[in-house]
């Protein structure tokens, strides 16, 4: 009777082992924006088997202009969200609980972009002139800017007149605005494609300009930081993911090819993934990743800085708002 009770047990293993049904974990992660290489790392670790060595199996879910992941994450279509800071700490302000638990993206990419022909060479210039801005929770370091600059957004001869700005950079191509919102690894290189050379633009980056502001953290719901089974399956997913991005960096070419491969919109070219690896591995390289404090520190004190209608992020110093546990398990 033993050895049949063994027999089965073995026999019930392996037919587990071959049907793949070894009970794995489960991860549905959100992107902020659509299948390219800004999120590499992901798509890596999933093509290079770095998420199924960590027993995860990882749903990705590409974002989109009408998709916002923390509405997605509140209302339990992820586990686990890409997403800025600024739009991370508004949100939880305004009841989404959403916790920074990793900080893959060191440094930030967002730029404002400008046509010198239009008279814009320093920050002196930008009273009277159009500015092209997104929405949609990217607005706010551009809102923080202009506050420090003390430059009113309503328009004017003292002011800037504001563009809300759709993902392209037509509003520059066709001369709507002096400036643009672009990100060093997407849109200033198609502003480039489209003719215009360095020498004809004015760039300036936000980092630069001591308004730069975390991006692409990955954030979960406060509440479900108290299941230690779920701690345990996001430091898996987390130390999957920046394996992932090393891989990234060390190898830009498979990688864009890697993203190119998931992309199903046929959108962007291998050469347009590649621009974008190269760029995005600048901004990735020298994360471990864990938040530093103080750029979580800066990002805070920025947005609060320029507390105004126009700049509503967050009103009040945050608490909770980011967490170790996952990171300092790695």
């Amino acid at each position: 009777m033993k050895k049949l009770l063994i027999g089965a047990l073995a026999g019930a293993m392996t037919m587990a082992a071959v049907g793949g049904v070894w009970a794995q974990d489960t991860v549905t992660l959100q992107l902020k924006w659509v299948t390219q290489a800004q999120f590499a790392g992901y798509y890596v670790a999933q093509a290079k088997g770095f998420y199924e060595e960590e027993g995860l199996t990882v749903e990705i879910k590409p974002g989109g202009p009408d998709i916002a992941p923390e509405q997605v994450i509140a209302g339990g279509g992820a586990d686990v969200i890409t997403t800025w800071m600024a739009a991370g700490l508004a949100a939880r302000e305004r009841g989404v609980p959403l916790v920074n638990i990793a900080q893959p993206f060191k440094s930030s990419g967002l730029l404002l972009t400008c046509l010198k022909e239009a008279g814009v060479e320093t920050t002196a210039d930008f009273p009277g002139k159009t500015l092209g801005v997104w929405f949609f929770g990217n607005e706010y370091p551009f809102y923080a800017w202009m506050a420090k600059l003390g430059l009113s957004t309503e328009g004017g001869a003292e002011g800037v007149e504001v563009l809300k700005q759709a993902f392209n950079v037509d509003p520059l191509i066709q001369k709507q605005a002096a400036c643009i919102s672009t990100m060093t690894y997407n849109e200033y290189g198609q502003v480039l494609k489209a003719g215009i050379t360095p020498e004809e633009l004015t760039v300036f980056n936000y980092r630069d300009e001591g308004v730069g502001m975390l991006e692409d953290g990955l954030y979960v719901l406060e509440e479900n930081l108290a299941d230690p089974a779920f701690v345990e399956k996001m430091t898996k997913f987390v130390r999957a993911s920046m394996k992932g991005w090393a891989y990234a960096r060390d190898n830009a070419e498979e990688a864009a090819q890697i993203v190119l491969d998931n992309d199903s919109t046929g959108a962007m070219t291998l050469e347009d993934q590649l621009y974008q690896m190269t760029e995005v591995n600048k901004l990735t390289e020298g994360s471990t990743g864990a938040l530093d404090a103080a750029d979580y520190q800066q990002t805070v004190d920025t947005l609060l800085s320029a507390v105004s209608p126009d700049n509503p992020a967050i009103t009040k110093a945050p608490e909770g708002a980011f967490s170790t546990v996952i990171t300092d398990g790695l």
